[in-house]
């Protein structure tokens, strides 16, 4: 699909009734997708049970629910819920990385990170996950790029462990957190850590504050464990702050949809999933962007 026909696939996607007779013509492309859809927990924004939420995601079309971890949903309705739907938990992100990151100066903040990821990494293994996403550091005035980086690969190394223990692997994720700005630095960080467990967790909205999806893809590769999918317009951060960009309907952005999906697919990725991070809401909005996603697999 080039990028003229799916941009006018989104709008008439967004600008119609979501019934069943307006994507009747989507469903055997979409069949044919090598991947699968996955939707963090906390979008679902419905008063339901965790066993209905799982009903619902499923009956949207979603392959794949991701929680936050240490888990504050208890485990055995979760595990239930997963039993009895079939929907699967591929990933989960660790709650903790921002309040006490990798990088953190103070050793005892580092400790409690490094423990708190570590029952990530168990709560993943019980629930069938096969990758945490983790912050790696955080830069800021008080805290020198120098020094969370040091910071930063001394604290991951502590985590082989616990990923090798649990079979779990550890997905470090691109946020807005001054830290890892290029795909090169990526990489060269991965390669310090050298370590078959320790890979890339590749947000395709986040990076276009800086750069462009298609070009982490390309140098990261196989390196890439799972993906998220948001959508970020530069003119709307530029004219209204940098956290409104995120506020463009998906497809609508400065993600090359086309160009991203194939990039996706030279890449050699293997992680399955496309899981959505955005705002969340009740039902209909969940089938919106259901809708939305499955536009983007058509490419």
């Amino acid at each position: 699909m080039h990028r003229k026909e799916f941009l006018k696939s989104l709008a008439l996607l967004t600008g119609t009734a979501l019934t069943a007779d307006a994507f009747a013509g989507l469903t055997s492309p979409i069949q044919a997708s090598p991947y699968k859809k996955g939707i963090s927990y906390y979008m679902i924004k419905e008063e339901l049970s965790v066993l209905d939420k799982f009903k619902l995601v499923k009956d949207l079309g979603f392959d794949g629910i991701e929680f936050n971890t240490p888990l504050e949903v208890p485990m055995k309705e979760i595990l239930s819920a997963r039993d009895k739907t079939g929907v699967a938990i591929p990933s989960t992100v660790n709650k903790d990385h921002w309040n006490k990151p990798l990088s953190d100066p103070n050793p005892e903040n580092r400790k409690f990170i490094v423990e708190s990821i570590g029952r990530s990494l168990q709560e993943s293994k019980e629930m069938g996950a096969d990758t945490v996403l983790v912050v790696p550091g955080v830069v800021s005035e008080q805290v020198s790029y120098k020094t969370a980086f040091a910071n930063a690969l001394e604290s991951v190394r502590k985590l082989i462990p616990y990923a090798e223990k649990t079979g779990v692997r550890i997905g470090l994720e691109n946020v807005w957190n001054n830290f890892i700005l290029s795909p090169m630095e990526a990489l060269a960080f991965l390669d310090a850590i050298d370590h078959p467990m320790v890979g890339w967790y590749f947000d395709l909205g986040n990076v276009l504050r800086y750069g462009w999806p298609e070009h982490w893809l390309e140098v990261l590769g196989e390196r890439i464990f799972k993906l998220h999918v948001k959508e970020f317009s530069r003119k709307i951060m530029n004219e209204e702050g940098m956290r409104k960009g995120f506020s463009v309907e998906l497809g609508q952005g400065d993600v090359n949809w086309p160009v991203v999906m194939k990039a996706i697919q030279a890449s050699g990725y293997k992680g399955e999933y496309l899981t959505l991070e955005l705002g969340g809401g009740d039902r209909t909005y969940l089938e919106k962007v259901s809708r939305q996603l499955d536009i983007i697999l058509l490419n």
